[in-house]
This record gives C-alpha cells, structure tokens and sequence, in this order.
C-alpha cells in the first residue's frame, strides 16, 4: 500500500436503472448528497438540569442532486416530468459509480427507490458567457456501498 493514490472524483458514471441507457442523458457533470448522519434525540435529565442526554435515533440521508448540461430531449427529465407534474411516481435505483483509468468501477453507490423532488434550469443571463445547467434533485431511501 505504499504506492497507493486516493481516485480522482471527475471520473463516474450515473445510472438510473429501468430507463434505457443513452449515452448523452446519464452524463452529469457533477452529484452531491452521498452521505450518512446518524440521527439523534435529546433528552433533558431528569433533576439534573445541566445536562441532556442525545439519544441515537435512525440513518438520515440527504437528497441527492445531479447537475448536467441542459438537454432538450432526455428519458430522465420525462421520468421526472412524471413524477412531478403528472403525480404518477415511479421510484427507480440509481447507480453513481467512481470509475479507474480503465472505465471499471471502484466503488458503487446504489441509492434504493428514488424519485425527484425538483428540476430547475441556471439563470439565463445575456451577459454571461455559460453553459445552461439542469439540476436535478431526488429523494431515496437509503444506499448501500459496493467496493471493486
């Protein structure tokens, strides 16, 4: 292990399972919302006023958020078109694997039953010289870790 480097985080790939896989509609740019907290409570001791007491309660996960360059036809948005606007919700895995030189995958997070909570699109601005950003933002469940 002495030569060993830490991966570099630009190099993955997102899969949402059940929709087919084009090239252009799982290319994100960036993810955010891989995390685990562990929730608690607080409890006021008895008689003795000076101290609570913080209690383990269950796992909290944030939501996750995607962003890409924005796509005019993608089998993703009309998912969340969907779900949101249509109220017909599908809950669908989501795979985001970290990736090596090779294209194999060194870590997989698998989120379980997600579906989005918003879409938004970046300010358009004329005197700005950007590229227009889609986010995408989605609940789930929980996920599980897979290494190799």
């Amino acid at each position: 292990m002495a030569n060993y480097y830490p991966p570099v985080s630009f190099h993955f790939k997102v899969e949402v399972l059940g929709l087919s896989p084009v090239s252009h509609d799982v290319r994100f740019t960036e993810v955010s919302g891989l995390s685990v907290e562990m929730g608690t409570e607080e409890v006021p001791e008895g008689g003795e006023n000076r101290f609570i007491q913080k209690y383990p309660t269950q796992a909290k996960y944030p939501e996750l958020v995607l962003k890409r360059g924005l796509l005019l036809n993608s089998e993703i948005v009309n998912w969340v078109r969907e779900c949101i606007e249509d109220y017909r919700i599908q809950p669908k895995n989501i795979d985001i694997k970290l990736l090596n030189e090779q294209h194999q995958p060194l870590v997989t997070w698998h989120l379980v039953n997600a579906y989005p909570t918003k879409w938004s699109v970046s300010d358009l601005n004329a005197s700005n010289n950007a590229v227009s950003i889609e986010t995408l933002q989605l609940y789930y469940q929980y996920f599980t870790v897979d290494k190799g």
